[in-house]
C-alpha cells in the first residue's frame, strides 16, 4: 500500500498536466483580453489601433502553479489608405496575439500564437440630431446621432499552439536511490513523449447597438473546431476540446463625468464551465493635455472568487489591476491562494469617425 501511495504521489503532477491540456487559460480581466474571447472583437475599438498586454499570477504560494501572459495588437485596415473610405459603414480589422502559460513552477509550459481577421458593417442608423457629447481623447464637442445604430460583426481566427512538459523537473519511482532522487536516471516511463504543435480555428459573431448615451455589445464565439490531438502519453483519445463563449458588455453615460461599464461572460470547455459578471464606474476628469478617467468596480467569478478592479486611463493609456478574493474551498487552506492580474492598453492613430462612449478597454 505504501508503494502504491508513492507511485500516485509521483504521478500526480503528470495527471494534473493531462487535465490542464483540456482547457484554455482564462483571465479575471476578460474584458481586457478581447482577442482571447471572440475574433469578432478584433479592431472593435474607438481608435485605429490597439496594443494590449496581460499578466496573471494565479494561486501564488509555495508551488506557484499558474502564470499567464499575453501581448496582442489589432488594427483597422484601409482606414487611411483608401480614398473616400467611410469607416462608419464598413470596418475591416486584423489582429494577432501571443500567449504563454506555465504551471507547476514551469513543469508544464504552453505557448500560443493567433491571427484574426474581422469585418463589421452598419445595418441601420436612425435619423440624428446634434448631440454635445464629449470625446475623451480630444476633449472637444462632437456630433453624434441621437437615433439608434445597429452593427453586425464577424471574425475568423487561426491558432498555433505548443505545449511542453519539462521531464527534468519531474521525479519517478525508478529514480529514487534510497537517499533521494537522481533525475539523471531513466524514468522508466517509456510511454511519455513530447507533445506535437497544433493548428486550430476560431470564429465569432458580434452585434452592437448604440445611441447617444448607450453602447451594447453582444457576442458568441467558439475556439478549436477541429479538436487537435493533445497528449503526453500517446493516447489518441486525448484532444483539445472546443471552447464556447458567450459575452456581453454595456457602456452608458450616467452624467457628463460618470460612466458605467458592465459586462459578463460564460465559457464552456471539456465539461467545465464558468461565468463572470460585474461592472465598474468611471469618473472622467477633463484635461487640456491628456484626459484622465478613474475606474473602480467589482466582478464575481462563479463559485471561485470576488474580484475588485481599479483602473486608470491617461490619454491613450489604460492600466487595470485586479485581485481575486477566493471564495472556493481553497480559501480554507493554511496558506491562502493569492491571485492578481495586470493589464495595459495603448491606443492610437485615430481618424475621426464620429463620437463614442468611452469604454476604457475599447
Amino acid at each position: 500500500m505504501k508503494k502504491l501511495k508513492n507511485i500516485l504521489v509521483l504521478l500526480f503532477p503528470l495527471m494534473v498536466a493531462e487535465k490542464m491540456n483540456a482547457q484554455d487559460p482564462s483571465f479575471s480581466q476578460f474584458f481586457s483580453s478581447p482577442l482571447n474571447i471572440n475574433p469578432a472583437l478584433t479592431a472593435n475599438i474607438n481608435e485605429k489601433w490597439r496594443a494590449i498586454s496581460n499578466y496573471r499570477n494565479q494561486w501564488i504560494g509555495p508551488a506557484n502553479p499558474y502564470t499567464t501572459g499575453t501581448v496582442s495588437f489589432d488594427n483597422k485596415i484601409f482606414q487611411n489608405l483608401v480614398e473616400n473610405y467611410v469607416d462608419e459603414n464598413t470596418r475591416i480589422g486584423i489582429g494577432g496575439m501571443m500567449m504563454y502559460d506555465q504551471a507547476m513552477a514551469g513543469v508544464l509550459k504552453s505557448n500560443y500564437a493567433s491571427f484574426n481577421i474581422s469585418g463589421n458593417i452598419l445595418l441601420a442608423k436612425g435619423a440624428g440630431t446634434e448631440y454635445n457629447g464629449t470625446r475623451i481623447r480630444h476633449n472637444s464637442k462632437i456630433k453624434m446621432d441621437e437615433g439608434a445604430e445597429h452593427r453586425l460583426g464577424i471574425g475568423l481566427g487561426l491558432i498555433y499552439g505548443l505545449k511542453q512538459l519539462d521531464f527534468s523537473k519531474l521525479t519517478f519511482g525508478e529514480q529514487f536511490t534510497g537517499y533521494g532522487f537522481n533525475t539523471n536516471l531513466p524514468s522508466g516511463e517509456a510511454a511519455l513523449s513530447k507533445m506535437k504543435p497544433y493548428l486550430s480555428t476560431s470564429a465569432g459573431i458580434l452585434y452592437t447597438y448604440k445611441n447617444k448615451n448607450t453602447n451594447i455589445d453582444l457576442g458568441a464565439s467558439a475556439f478549436h473546431f477541429n479538436k487537435p490531438r493533445q497528449t503526453f502519453v500517446n493516447d489518441d483519445k486525448q484532444y483539445l476540446a472546443t471552447r464556447y463563449v458567450v459575452h456581453g458588455n454595456l457602456e452608458a453615460l450616467l452624467t457628463d463625468q460618470v460612466i458605467l461599464n458592465a459586462n459578463g461572460i460564460y465559457q464552456y470547455q471539456s465539461g467545465a464551465s464558468y461565468f463572470s459578471v460585474g461592472g465598474a464606474l468611471g469618473y472622467y476628469i477633463p484635461n487640456d493635455e491628456r484626459d484622465v478617467i478613474i475606474n473602480a468596480g467589482l466582478w464575481y467569478w462563479s463559485n471561485n472568487a470576488v474580484i475588485p478592479y481599479i483602473g486608470l486611463g491617461y490619454g491613450n493609456f489604460q492600466f487595470g489591476l485586479t485581485y481575486d478574493i477566493t471564495i472556493s474551498k481553497l480559501n480554507a487552506a493554511a496558506q491562502h491562494a493569492n491571485t492578481f492580474e495586470l493589464s495595459l492598453i495603448i491606443r492610437g492613430g485615430s481618424k475621426p469617425f464620429g463620437g463614442f462612449i468611452p469604454a476604457p478597454w475599447k
